[in-house]
């Protein structure tokens, strides 16, 4: 007579339905985290602002989304504008000692930065590099969309070592197979925020990118992220004047809404078992 076992399921995130919150020990700008309302963490919507700005407002925007299942962290930007008096960040150095805006600016500072909260979030707060989203608006929307290249090529750098100083036998253990494998984060907006760097990689990353625009990004802006993203969608919302801003109506939110619902990982049951027959 056969026998019937269960066998509890394995998730396909291992990681708990709360998340610890960030600890600002590890994190060295302000930032505000709010989990989940439904009381389920299973993403995360990482939101770095503009230029100029903080991050409380965005921070607010994050509970207002109220997406499903998500958590929001909104960081602030690390340095103060010079002389100016208001509460005003840039993600890096921006304007010349003449008060104009640097051409070609150097991202790294905020790259480091980012980098450095991404690894505590995996390592410490138990989010799954899938389950990690980006959204930034303006110059942060160019430090999220360089973050994630930054991040995909420290992975396929972490891969080629592990491949050629490790001899695998074909038993090796599936969680060697896993980490052998380049992780990708969830997915990325930018509004408004261009490349700053020409992209360099040996495979494009994987990550789907939603590009946010009215109409200022020149051809040669694309083609940069078509080379560095193997999945990219483009909105385009004219407005008076050419300056590019926030998504401000309903109508212009729901793209972001719709490729948000494509991406984001959704949880939908604990305590699962798989039945198993056996002969006895």
């Amino acid at each position: 007579m056969a026998e019937i076992h269960l066998r509890e399921c394995s998730s396909v995130t291992s990681s708990p339905r709360r998340k610890p919150p960030p600890n600002s020990a590890r994190i060295s700008v302000p930032f505000e985290y709010t989990a989940s309302d439904d009381g389920t963490d299973e993403n995360l919507l990482v939101l770095l602002h503009g230029l100029g700005d903080t991050h409380v407002p965005f921070a607010k925007l994050g509970r207002s989304l109220n997406l499903p299942q998500t958590a929001t962290l909104a960081l602030r930007a690390p340095e103060q504008i010079p002389f100016l008096y208001e509460q005003a960040y840039q993600w890096y150095t921006s304007f010349d000692p003449l008060g104009d805006l640097i051409e070609h600016p150097n991202p790294t500072p905020a790259l480091d930065l980012l980098r450095i909260v991404i690894s505590h979030l995996i390592d410490d707060c138990n989010w799954p590099p899938l389950r990690i989203h980006l959204f930034g608006f303006a110059q942060g929307g160019s430090v999220a969309v360089e973050s994630v290249i930054s991040w995909w090529k420290g992975e396929l750098a972490r891969t080629r070592k592990l491949h050629a100083t490790e001899n695998r036998e074909h038993d090796e253990e599936d969680n060697d197979r896993r980490d052998s494998v380049a992780r990708q984060l969830g997915s990325v907006v930018t509004v408004g925020g261009p490349l700053l760097s020409y992209p360099t990689l040996q495979k494009p990353c994987p990550t789907p990118l939603l590009i946010f625009h009215r109409g200022s990004l020149c051809k040669s802006a694309f083609a940069s992220f078509s080379r560095a993203f193997a999945k990219v969608q483009e909105v385009e919302r004219r407005h008076s004047g050419q300056d590019e801003r926030m998504p401000c109506s309903k109508d212009e939110w729901e793209p972001i809404m719709r490729f948000w619902s494509e991406v984001l990982g959704r949880r939908t049951g604990e305590d699962l078992y798989e039945v198993m027959s056996g002969a006895s």
